[in-house]
This record gives structure tokens, C-alpha cells and sequence, in this order.
């Protein structure tokens, strides 16, 4: 579906997107910029008083779509599984301080352990946060992460595993992101796609592009356009599953980051605009 001219009412972007501002040059700019919506990196936010995040937010009229990132919950060690809880629990009320609604998990993964063994303890963690998640009101979103990760980033690596994770924890406080970075590539995308709509727990939406040859796994992601994703399509399933919430543009690229960011966020308007 294509975009209507100049509207971005839908358009969100991650601060990591632009990487080189802090976040008071990411909400001043991206609101000049006509931007409406964010998306909030924690690490944006250290020996930041959330109170003044939220009132720069809230003056500058842009609204938090989501706090990324939590998770990392899996590790050999009992003390580091505590440790990762203690952090998912401070980003949950974080989250709730600068008014996002959701946060978005990276679950992690302890070479050390069986893929199995992860994802159990992944399991046991989401659910204990659960009641975290109702006294917040934040929700939590797990997000799969491509297959090459699984080693230490996710051991929940397709949609489908994201999908049957959410269905055992079974809260409407846990669904899924769908990040097109990490799944455009599966055959079965289409039906797991519609599978969240069935049971109402797709809760975000990340664009960006997959570039061919890609430089670097982590930050070589292209912007809308610039690679082989069938962003529409995949934009098409996500709103016949029901989805039709911000469109979040999560781009970790170098080559953009050392260029004008304000600049880049032209291109990423237009970008949005004609390729998704």
C-alpha cells in the first residue's frame, strides 16, 4: 500500500537509527523534522532525570512508542539471571516514566547452554516479569532475531518460535515485534504474520532493508528501498493481520550514521513514503 502523500502520522524512528545525537537532539530534531513518533533506547536515558525526558517529550508533542531494549535473560549463572531480571524490571519502570507502553525484548542467549536450555530459561523469565508488566502498564514484545544471533544475541530465532513462546506465556502483556531485518527471509512469514492477528499479540512493526552484498551483519542494515526486502508485502500482512500501529524505522548503518543526520532523516521520510 502506498503511502499518502506527506503523511507520516504513522512514521516512528529508532533513536539508535541516529546515533550520533543524544536523546535531547533526537526528540528536538525528529519533532522539526515532522516526526511524530519515537522509539527510546535505554542507554539514551543513563543519569538522565526521566522527568525532564518526559516533559521535553510531551513538549515537543512526540510520543514514545516503545523502550528498547530489555530481555537478556538467559546465562549459566543463577546470579546473572537475577541480575538480567533486577534490569528488566528497572526498564519496565523506566518505560513506564517516560509514558512508552511497550517494551521490546532481545532474549538472549549463553553459548554455554543448550538452545533448549535458553529458551526455558527465557520462558521462566518473561513470566515472572509479568506482574511488572500489569503494575507499569507496559507491555512486552518479543522480538526473534535472525538465525546468525543465536549464539549469544536470541535463542528465539524465527516468528514462528516467537509466536508459540507468546502462546505458553499466554498474557496479554507478552506478544511479538516483527522486525523485517530478521525475518523477511522465512517461507512461512506470511502465516506466522497471520497467526499473531489471530491471537492478538503483534505489537510492533520494524522496517529497514537487507543489502546485498552486506558489509556487516550488525550495521551495514539499509534504509527503506535499498535492498531486497518486499517491504510492502510484508507491510500488506501486517495490516490484514489487523496491525495498523506505528511503523518503526530501526536502521544500525555506518555508512549512515557518519553522514548529516538531518539530512538522513530526509532520506528516511522519503524512504518511508516510497518503499514501504
Amino acid at each position: 500500500m502506498a503511502q499518502p502523500l506527506n503523511d507520516f502520522s504513522r512514521l516512528c524512528v529508532h533513536s539508535q537509527t541516529t546515533k550520533p545525537w543524544d536523546i535531547d537532539q533526537c526528540i528536538s530534531e525528529y519533532s522539526k523534522a515532522g516526526i511524530q513518533k519515537i522509539s527510546i533506547w535505554r542507554h539514551l536515558l543513563e543519569n538522565k532525570d526521566l522527568n525532564i525526558v518526559k516533559s521535553k517529550l510531551e513538549q515537543y508533542n512526540l510520543e514514545v512508542i516503545s523502550l528498547v531494549r530489555g530481555g537478556f535473560f538467559p546465562n549459566t549463572s543463577k546470579e546473572k539471571r537475577e541480575q538480567a531480571l533486577i534490569e528488566n524490571i528497572d526498564a519496565l519502570y523506566e518505560a513506564q516514566a517516560i509514558g512508552a507502553p511497550l517494551l521490546v525484548l532481545v532474549c538472549g542467549a549463553d553459548p554455554k547452554q543448550s538452545l533448549k536450555k535458553n529458551r526455558e530459561q527465557i520462558t521462566s523469565a518473561i513470566k515472572t516479569l509479568i506482574p511488572i508488566a500489569e503494575q507499569t502498564g507496559v507491555r512486552m514484545a518479543i522480538e526473534p532475531l535472525h538465525p546468525m544471533y543465536a549464539g549469544d544475541k536470541s535463542a528465539v530465532t524465527t516468528l514462528e518460535e516467537a509466536n508459540t513462546l507468546a502462546e505458553i506465556i499466554n498474557s496479554s502483556w507478552v506478544g511479538v515485534a516483527v522486525d523485517v531485518y530478521h525475518v523477511w527471509w522465512d517461507q512461512y512469514l506470511e502465516q506466522q504474520i497471520k497467526r499473531c492477528g489471530k491471537n492478538n499479540h503483534l505489537f510492533a512493526f520494524h522496517v529497514c532493508d537487507w543489502l546485498v552484498p552486506t558489509n556487516h551483519m550488525l550495521t551495514d542494515r539499509g534504509l527503506m528501498g535499498e535492498g531486497c526486502i518486499e517491504l510492502k508485502k510484508i507491510r500488506s500482512w501486517v495490516e490484514e493481520a489487523g496491525f495498523y500501529g506505528a511503523i518503526e524505522v530501526e536502521v544500525f548503518s555506518e555508512r549512515h550514521w557518519n553522514s548529516n543526520q538531518k539530512q538522513y532523516l530526509e532520506k528516511i521520510k522519503k524512504a518511508y513514503l516510497s518503499a514501504t
